[in-house]
């Protein structure tokens, strides 16, 4: 019998979302008669105890008799159970300081850690994550404040919704002016940017269109790699290449600043990979976006001029185009950025539920029989050992 915990969320702020959701509790222990789920004892999930418990889930304060823990968010040092097998977003692998105590108990302890964010397909497409659920609520974000911005419409909050389907329900009626919307990416922030965008009503243009005219309504781009990026020596793209090698190529996004009102950034990004502009162009006169919802939210990152994350309920704030530096949002001379770390919290349970179906789907089964290479791939430390594919993160451990 293996004994799966879903473990309390203890990282502050705390997170509510979850890895299954009751139901899927329910049907994971029906089909496999191996398995056994405890639930820790929450105050703050989306799904309560109580609901766990009316299907047959046993919630438990303490769970360290389970074999392995799902969470969402980072581990507390002070959680930390010694031996254990833990699947959550570690935030390590890129070595964030933040969490360097955090990986050097992980070895510390002889933990196994596998990293939600590592699981990929052969292609390196991501197989597990919130993606879709973070586009989805940082593109009507982003609308939000360009709205807010222009007093041409108003939105409504995504976190005062019960669920997804009731805010759909909340563009009946919306009409956005004529603006232009640049859509980077081509992953599940992408998808859900774009999800939002055709239940607006904005209409998709090709890239050529986009820069070559204006239009009497609402229209995006999507702009995916090949399209914003350019090797320096012979203008080619690769997306292996460019993601071995981000150093080597330059940014095409300027072609796109100048016709932009919204840009909605969805993009993997890498500290040696170029940033979309220079946080100096945005004093340029042509530079044109007004709006920016960094979904990816990398701080200095692809966009310059995130400047950190805010909260849920207070998710805009603006750059000043002289300074750059932070002010409060909608003031005239300035850029708004929508910049959050924890988007899908404000749709938590249809986010759940969506990540809970991709971890049945494509992780669940494997990780009870131990053979596939993505389970192998997403092992980041075993029994205390980091392993092959994390070399590079021994000095990380080292305190280096």
């Amino acid at each position: 019998m293996t004994t799966i915990a879903l473990i309390r969320e203890g990282k502050i702020p705390v997170d509510n979302r979850v890895a299954l959701t009751p139901a899927q509790c329910k049907w994971v222990q029906k089909q496999y008669s191996n398995v056994r789920i405890i639930v820790q004892q929450s105050a703050h999930r989306c799904f309560d105890d109580k609901e766990y418990s009316r299907v047959g889930v046993e919630v438990k304060k303490e769970v360290e008799e389970a074999d392995i823990f799902f969470g969402i968010k980072e581990v507390p040092v002070k959680d930390i159970i010694e031996g254990k097998t833990y699947l959550f977003f570690s935030h390590t692998k890129k070595k964030q300081a933040n969490n360097q105590k955090l990986f050097q108990t992980i070895i510390e302890k002889k933990i196994t850690l596998i990293d939600f964010e590592c699981f990929e397909h052969e292609d390196g497409q991501r197989i597990i994550g919130f993606g879709f659920f973070a586009g989805i609520v940082g593109a009507h974000n982003g609308m939000m404040a360009y709205g807010n911005r222009t007093k041409a419409f108003k939105l409504e909050r995504v976190y005062q919704q019960k669920d997804f389907r009731s805010l759909i329900h909340t563009y009946f009626g919306l009409k956005p002016p004529n603006i232009k919307i640049a859509v980077t990416g081509s992953g599940r922030v992408a998808h859900g940017i774009t999800e939002i965008m055709n239940l607006m009503g904005v209409i998709e243009v090709e890239k050529e269109e986009y820069l070559a005219r204006e239009f009497s309504y609402p229209v995006y781009v999507q702009l995916k790699g090949a399209d914003l990026y350019k090797h320096e020596r012979d203008g080619s793209y690769s997306r292996v290449h460019f993601h071995t090698y981000p150093g080597e190529y330059k940014s095409c996004f300027s072609f796109y600043t100048n016709k932009t009102d919204i840009l909605m950034n969805g993009i993997y990004w890498d500290k040696e990979a170029p940033r979309l502009f220079e946080k100096e162009e945005i004093s340029n006169k042509d530079f044109r976006i007004q709006t920016i919802a960094d979904i990816t939210d990398d701080i200095y990152g692809s966009i310059p001029i995130n400047l950190g994350d805010q909260s849920i309920e207070d998710p805009v704030y603006g750059v000043d185009k002289a300074t750059i530096k932070k002010t409060a949002p909608y003031l005239q001379g300035s850029i708004d950025i929508m910049a959050v770390g924890n988007l899908p919290n404000e749709l938590p349970r249809d986010a759940s539920r969506y990540f809970g179906e991709q971890l049945i789907k494509y992780i669940l089964p494997d990780l009870l029989n131990g053979k596939t290479a993505a389970i192998a791939k997403a092992t980041i430390v075993k029994q205390g050992v980091i392993t092959e594919d994390y070399n590079y993160l021994q000095d990380y451990a080292d305190g280096k």
